[in-house]
């Protein structure tokens, strides 16, 4: 059972609305020139795809894909974009769910895997995208860097957005690693606002590293940026690459067992 918090239909409903920024041609396309080039001839299956905010416009430049996603409603909202024959669903979580076939992609966006709440659940997470690669397949995480070079002694809060139509502000749990996201959300014309919150388990680059190689993958590429900005101390988030060795190969393994 995963300790993921599941979308609402009224969530859903709301969540293309408030992503058309990041659903832009300006801000969309650089991510889709990184996953389309890692992917290759060859498939890719996207965890938590969500309302198809990627997915959908990856399987228009001519990559199939198969997206796995634990919210009903959000994968109705896919629906409504593309049928299930072009772009296949099955309703899941992203730790323990598998679908048929192998993968030369399977990618994690957006900061979703934070929403595993438990590094058991994050390492399966590694190990279910394992279990579906190819030899030399790629793995891709795009997550933010945690913030807590900016919480002084004695503060728990971070805001990281303060605009006219919205307040956001993360609040940290240090000890489990918890953040939780705190949105106020202009509500139409009247002056009210929406308030909703969300948790994650936030990770560090080399949690992650160590994740991966329990999970027998190697860490091949980290940038800032789906446009290759190199990854420094001060990056806001990263985009990280791990591939699945080939055996055999100078530097891989002879057996990988990615199945327990």
């Amino acid at each position: 059972m995963t300790s993921s918090e599941v979308w609402t239909r009224a969530d859903a409903e709301r969540y293309d609305a408030g992503e058309t920024e990041t659903s832009s041609a300006a801000v969309l396309g650089p991510t889709l020139d990184f996953l389309a080039a890692l992917a290759g001839d060859g498939r890719a299956l996207e965890f938590a795809i969500g309302t198809g905010r990627v997915g959908v416009p990856l399987r228009e430049r001519g990559v199939p894909v198969v997206g796995i996603e634990l919210s009903e409603h959000m994968a109705a909202v896919l629906r409504r974009k593309i049928d299930e024959a072009g772009l296949p669903v099955t309703i899941g979580d992203m730790a323990t769910t598998v679908v048929t076939g192998g993968f030369s992609l399977v990618y994690l966006v957006y900061n979703t895997i934070t929403n595993l709440l438990t590094q058991d659940e994050q390492v399966e997470c590694f190990r279910n995208a394992a279990r579906h690669l190819e030899p030399g397949g790629r793995f891709v995480i795009e997550l933010g860097v945690p913030p807590l070079r900016f919480l002084p002694p004695g503060q728990v809060a971070v805001p990281f957005d303060v605009s006219e139509r919205h307040l956001g502000f993360d609040t940290f749990d240090l000890v489990e690693q918890i953040l939780v996201s705190h949105h106020f959300t202009a509500d139409g014309e009247d002056g009210r606002y929406r308030r909703s919150d969300s948790r994650h388990r936030y990770a560090w680059p080399a949690e992650l590293d160590l994740m991966a190689r329990i999970a027998g993958l190697e860490l091949e590429r980290r940038v800032e940026d789906w446009d290759g900005t190199p990854f420094t101390q001060d990056s806001p988030k990263h985009i990280s690459v791990w591939r699945k060795p080939v055996p055999g190969r100078p530097g891989g393994p002879e057996t990988t067992d990615v199945m327990s």
